[in-house]
């Protein structure tokens, strides 16, 4: 007779749609950190590349925001459903992944706002599109002053992005590959 783990068969996964939502969040992100890196490193006059990135990057940057948005829907929608945290985790590794967690939801919320404010308060802006919307509505005034401050919180708030998708992975590949079939590999819960 096989041994049933404490933790329910039922919600050993997380529902599809968060799982869905997980790895295209996972792979814009990623996609928006690489492109805002090279981008960024084009010089003044390759105007023809910056014309592609730039708008880009805008509109999947709101996508990642709207798509913040859909996430704590669907976390609220199913949240009697929900894995809870392996109990056989130490106390440090639940501090670290819920503080890694709670600071990732909060990123993606604000690093898109900061852009936003960054693209919408530069005085050389031509908006900030998306998608079959030619130019969302531009709500700060234009002040290079204020670009300069919310363009060095948008990069600094991707960096921190970055690492803690390091974090995020290590942990989640520190399970799989330690304590794989045991009760902290959270890995299957997500694919």
């Amino acid at each position: 007779m096989s041994h049933i783990n404490t933790e329910s068969r039922a919600t050993v996964k997380y529902p599809l749609p968060i799982r869905c939502l997980h790895w295209v969040r996972a792979a814009l992100i990623i996609g928006l950190i690489a492109s805002g890196w090279y981008m960024t490193r084009l010089p003044e006059s390759d105007m023809a590349t910056a014309s592609i990135f730039y708008p880009n990057h805008k509109q999947f940057g709101v996508l990642v925001w709207l798509l913040a948005l859909v996430h704590l829907a669907l976390r609220w929608r199913y949240a009697k459903i929900m894995p809870s945290t392996p109990s056989a985790l130490a106390r440090w590794e639940r501090i670290i992944s819920h503080a890694v967690h709670k600071l990732l939801i909060l990123l993606t919320f604000l690093v898109p706002l900061l852009g936003y404010s960054l693209s919408s308060s530069f005085s050389q802006s031509d908006g900030v599109p998306f998608f079959l919307i030619s130019h969302l509505p531009e709500l700060l005034s234009k002040d290079d002053n204020a670009f300069v401050v919310f363009q060095t919180l948008h990069r600094y708030g991707a960096y921190a992005i970055l690492v803690l998708i390091g974090f995020h992975v290590l942990g989640a590949l520190k399970h799989r590959l330690m304590d794989k079939g045991g009760p902290t590999d959270v890995l299957p819960r997500m694919v």
